[in-house]
């Protein structure tokens, strides 16, 4: 067995001693011959069943770089055999009449019922829990709730007993102010402009206002809309969040369905994925649906990304007059050169002047707490997070949480936690939070020990990987979790997906589409009883190996085919023309 450095030891029966593409046992192959050929290496296969997301293999035009670049829609839908929302959620014979002269999509119920595609199961789990399916005739699980006549049938007594869980939804009016620029954002336009003015009154030759200056009601009321400013806040946004687990805000895989697994594994602050300041004053729905929030998600924040004080000051009032938040999280790690290079993201933290106005300003009006996300800087031998964290405590930010690593590193290096420490001194009493490598109780408990001044931890990848961390660090024990335990796992996210993104052909390959993108992450994790030196460290990449079962090997295997298997086998077969290109294909192992 291999003792190279970055490779997680497995006990040697389990080690696989020839390589086998899959990681598939022999008897798992069935003898068809595409499956014999990609055993024996030979990958030739024709041009036509060449699967998308191996072409950045080949030719070069073809190749996809980096993330989120020309990456392929998963699933393309077909307008004309789609059923009109008109006839989707009919409960009663009075039929309700198309709004378009033009419309593409299907208007008659039992049309639309004889070319609908076989459901994907005998049971709707929306229609179980609630009562009522929204996608009506539509849904890939509607035999129980669809008559034969095209109506969508409703429990009336379920019904009546369930309460909408989702919060932070966009309604139509606000989205149209939005998209008409009609909403009112004095208030934080005042605010900034008064930020600017105090600073050319100080300094005419430096654009910093005093670091240690408190913004409240009487340092602005300078400002000509007195009677406005005086509604802000006195006092600084205080958290007591000491000892607590924090859930990273994760982008695509920190979605709503993934936190509530989280939850229920013991997360106890959850936060939105990075929302773009940009978009959200646009209105766009995709953008605002980053900030929905789960019943269950007791502390919960929204996490903003904006490259200007008006920007992010907007947005912070924007969220406070229409959402239901505890907190706003400021993305200051970002690294992502299309943020970065626009003052984004980790480009805020060399742009000292609009990130002040934009934590003071966005602090001062908000009555909730302005926290931050930063890194130890952009470049790895140059750190800054140690001059930046107490500046942020300054200006205004209730909480810091460090990520311990720069922007030139990713996940190329280990967290740096003694310098997550250094910080989190510089920063008090403002509170800090560490972040970087945690994978195991173990790991939490000497990342505490490292930085005893943190007062408490987020955890990012390691709760892509296992969840379950969270039920580890709480209870101090390792968790040799089964494969049935992990795949019933997979199967409540799958049903929390369908709750969230819809039980017809769209919501059901959205579903699949996000838990392949976490399958991406969850394959990475090794069971602890495969291990030589348990626990399992997030930077060591196992050697091939074999499960206790064939379950449990299937879920170890690194190939993306292998986790669209496992989708099929609990949201059905993939439709015709599906394809899946990884968003985090980097590998954090290497």
């Amino acid at each position: 067995m291999s003792t190279m450095a970055g490779v997680c030891k497995i006990k040697e029966e389990f080690v696989v001693q020839r390589p086998l593409l899959n990681k598939t046992p022999t008897n798992e192959v069935n003898g068809s011959e595409e499956a014999k050929r990609k055993l024996n290496g030979d990958n030739n296969e024709p041009e036509a069943k060449k699967p998308k997301h191996e072409e950045h293999s080949g030719n070069k035009k073809n190749k996809k770089r980096g993330q989120n670049k020309a990456r392929p829609k998963t699933f393309r839908d077909n307008k004309e055999s789609k059923p009109c929302p008109s006839i989707v959620n009919i409960a009663v014979k009075d039929q309700k009449t198309c709004e378009y002269t033009n419309c593409k999509y299907i208007h008659d119920p039992l049309e639309y019922l004889k070319s609908k595609q076989k459901d994907l199961g005998e049971q709707c789990h929306i229609y179980n829990l609630r009562g009522f399916c929204a996608r009506g005739i539509a849904c890939r699980y509607g035999s129980t709730h669809i008559s034969a006549e095209g109506f969508n049938l409703i429990d009336e007594e379920k019904y009546k007993m369930w309460h909408e869980d989702t919060k932070n939804t966009i309604q139509s009016t606000l989205q149209n102010k939005l998209q008409k620029r009609n909403y009112d954002f004095t208030l934080a336009e005042k605010l900034v402009k008064s930020l600017f003015k105090k600073d050319n009154k100080n300094n005419k030759n430096q654009t910093n206002i005093k670091g240690d200056e408190e913004v409240t009601t009487e340092n602005i009321g300078a400002a000509s809309d007195e009677d406005l400013i005086k509604l802000l806040p006195r006092e600084k946004k205080t958290i007591d969040w000491r000892d607590k687990l924090y859930l990273s805000p994760l982008t695509t895989v920190g979605n709503l369905p993934f936190r509530r697994i989280c939850k229920q594994f013991g997360a106890d602050v959850t936060c939105g994925e990075m929302a773009l300041c940009e978009a959200m004053l646009k209105g766009a729905k995709q953008e605002w649906a980053l900030v929905k929030r789960h019943e269950s998600e007791d502390l919960f924040g929204a996490q903003i990304c904006g490259n200007n004080a008006y920007m992010i000051s907007k947005v912070a009032q924007l969220l406070q007059e229409n959402t239901e938040l505890d907190f706003i999280d400021l993305n200051l790690g970002c690294p992502i050169d299309l943020i970065y290079k626009k003052g984004g993201g980790s480009g805020m933290m060399h742009r000292l002047a609009a990130l002040e106005t934009s934590v003071r300003s966005a602090s001062s009006l908000l009555s909730i707490p302005f926290t931050a996300k930063i890194r130890t800087g952009i470049y790895q031998d140059k750190k800054i997070a140690h001059n930046i964290a107490p500046k942020l405590a300054k200006w205004g930010a209730s909480l810091i949480t460090l990520h311990g690593r720069s922007k030139e590193a990713r996940y190329t290096k280990m967290a740096d936690w003694e310098y997550i420490e250094q910080c989190a001194q510089a920063a008090a009493p403002c509170p800090v939070f560490g972040n970087g490598d945690i994978l195991s109780y173990e790991d939490y408990i000497q990342r505490r020990q490292l930085a005893p001044t943190v007062q408490g931890v987020m955890i990012g990848r390691g709760a892509l990987v296992k969840p379950w961390v969270f039920t580890e660090i709480k209870e101090e024990r390792l968790w040799d979790i089964s494969s049935n335990e992990r795949f019933d796992i997979i199967k409540k996210f799958c049903n929390y997906g369908l709750e969230h993104w819809g039980s017809d052909t769209q919501g059901v390959e959205n579903t699949r589409r996000f838990l392949l993108e976490w399958l991406s992450f969850l394959y990475r994790y090794v069971p602890v009883g495969l291990l030589e030196r348990p626990p399992q460290k997030i930077n060591e990449r196992p050697p091939t190996y074999f499960g206790r079962n064939d379950l449990e090997t299937l879920m170890a295997s690194g190939n993306c085919e292998d986790w669209i298997k496992i989708s099929e086998m609990i949201l059905g077969p993939v439709p015709d023309g599906f394809l899946f290109l990884p968003k985090h294909k980097a590998n954090s192992y290497q």
